[in-house]
């Protein structure tokens, strides 16, 4: 045994040096678990991590000083758009600029099939990795039809979305995935809602969801998904958890100690967040109640749940003149009140969806202000709060910035974070949240996806009015052990892979 050991140890060397192996040298290394940072340097060899510590170069092996700069884990976008992007642009210049090696789609309820995922992929090698949750709402869509949503499932018909989402899960989906603030599924029941979590939780899937409020009714919002996780005993996961209503504000360790206490009772409940205080979406989401041409329900949305002087229409297909403009600046212009023009802007989008079927896209999004920087702090530090982006390559500079901004605002300035707590943040906990267990973390025999950063000089440079400035401070980018982005700039290396859901 000793001999063929000693053989080993021999011909070590050779065998990694034949699979064109790395060593990145001299480097400050955040592993991603939490524990201080420390010197080393790590090596890689195929899609590997082989080494770590003091480490010498073999003959004839690629040597990459780091002196002065931080290694860590790729990040991991739990909650991600970018599908789309990536696909069409495969060098995935939104992601990597920001260090993200790995981003999570099929994100509030929307998903397409993994089956065509892999399909895609295979068609389209990327640079990034790709893992993707199963939307309850294109469930919903594939057996109820696109135009009969508003209204709850039949039992047929959640029987109907059962099979397809056990396919789903089969094929590899890490869970179940909802919007319930969305109209497409905002008319599901819980016990809809429930019986596919079952359906997840039976392939050892998770639950992650965009809850039904994130202003009003909160509250009911908050115990159902804990419901879920008590119920189905799967973990669950809020999607980028925030206090949206302005008497909420200033609430957020109410909330905390709410979801701790639903973890005291073995709720294995998580969330992500971003670090923005506002969001993209429909601006159909602040009328709760659906009813769109209520006055009343306008005033408080424009009182309580955004602010219209902060809040910029990125997307209006009726009318372009209106995109990067604010509410007040386009009730101004239309010689309205708040209210009467955030009715007319989404009257305004129901006649051009009416009158051009045939149209594909975005038809209307707003970017609204309405979360306090202190609460947003709050849920980031939340030890069970795991960083997200909730961005693609749009309007918001959460696509091109969350990550950068993490480490440039509240870890280095604000201080917010210590370093290793915000790379925990953003790798080792994602992972854990995620099911993965091959990423994440720094260690012999994990996959080789990494960053290389200076800590000094990194941060983000996207924003409202150039949401695709790449961020400042990111050197490198490995996925798999190829090295996809280094000076700002993509090496054309393609080594995104499909991550599926393991059985635990």
């Amino acid at each position: 045994m000793r001999g063929l050991l000693h053989i080993f140890l021999i011909l070590f060397p050779f065998l990694v040096t034949s699979q064109k192996s790395q060593l990145i040298q001299h480097v400050t290394i955040v592993d991603g678990t939490g524990r201080k940072e420390f010197k080393g340097s790590v090596r890689i060899a195929g899609n590997q991590i082989v080494g770590i510590g003091k480490l010498k170069p073999y003959k004839n092996e690629k040597v990459i000083q780091g002196i002065g700069l931080t290694l860590a884990p790729g990040f991991i976008d739990s909650h991600s758009h970018h599908l789309n992007d990536v696909l069409e642009h495969p060098d995935a210049i939104s992601t990597a600029n920001q260090g993200v090696t790995t981003v999570v789609v099929g994100q509030d309820g929307e998903s397409v099939p993994l089956i065509t995922l892999i399909s895609q992929m295979n068609k389209t090698p990327v640079a990034v990795n790709i893992a993707s949750y199963t939307g309850q709402s294109s469930l919903r869509e594939q057996v109820m039809g696109s135009n009969n949503l508003l209204r709850a499932a039949t039992q047929a018909e959640i029987d109907r979305m059962k099979v397809l989402l056990k396919k789903d899960m089969e094929n590899g989906s890490l869970g179940l995935s909802t919007g319930l603030e969305y109209e497409s599924a905002f008319y599901s029941t819980r016990d809809e809602v429930l019986q596919l979590a079952k359906v997840a939780k039976e392939s050892n899937g998770r639950y992650i969801s965009h809850i039904r409020s994130e202003d009003i009714t909160m509250s009911d919002a908050l115990d159902e998904i804990i419901d879920i996780g008590r119920k189905v005993k799967l973990p669950v996961q809020i999607s980028h958890i925030k206090l949206a209503k302005k008497g909420d504000w200033g609430k957020a360790q109410q909330i905390i100690e709410l979801l701790e206490k639903a973890r005291k009772e073995g709720i294995d409940i998580t969330a992500d967040v971003y670090p923005y205080n506002f969001w993209n979406s429909t601006p159909r989401v602040l009328f709760p109640k659906r009813d769109y041409t209520n006055l009343e329900s306008s005033k408080f949305a424009t009182q309580e749940l955004f602010e219209p002087s902060e809040s910029y229409l990125v997307k209006f297909a009726a009318n372009k003149n209106y995109e990067g403009k604010t509410l007040s600046e386009i009730a101004k212009s239309r010689n309205e009140t708040e209210p009467v023009a955030l009715m007319k802007l989404i009257e305004l989008s129901a006649d051009f969806r009416k009158n051009n079927p045939t149209y594909s896209g975005t038809v209307e999004a707003i970017m609204g202000k309405s979360m306090q920087d202190e609460d947003v702090c709050k849920f980031i530090q939340w030890k069970h709060a795991n960083i997200c982006s909730d961005g693609n390559a749009g309007a918001h500079p959460r696509g091109y910035g969350s990550f950068t901004k993490i480490l440039g605002k509240y870890v280095r300035e604000e201080k917010a974070l210590t370093l290793e707590e915000a790379i925990y943040k953003m790798t080792g906990l994602t992972a854990q949240h995620l099911g993965i267990k091959d990423r994440g973390t720094i260690a012999s025999g994990m996959k080789a996806d990494l960053v290389l950063f200076n800590p000094k000089t990194v941060k983000d440079n996207a924003s409202i009015r150039d949401s695709h400035a790449l961020s400042d401070g990111i050197e490198m980018v490995w996925v798999n052990g190829e090295l996809i982005f280094k000076g700002k700039k993509s090496t054309g290396r393609r080594s995104g892979t499909l991550i599926k859901r393991i059985n635990e």
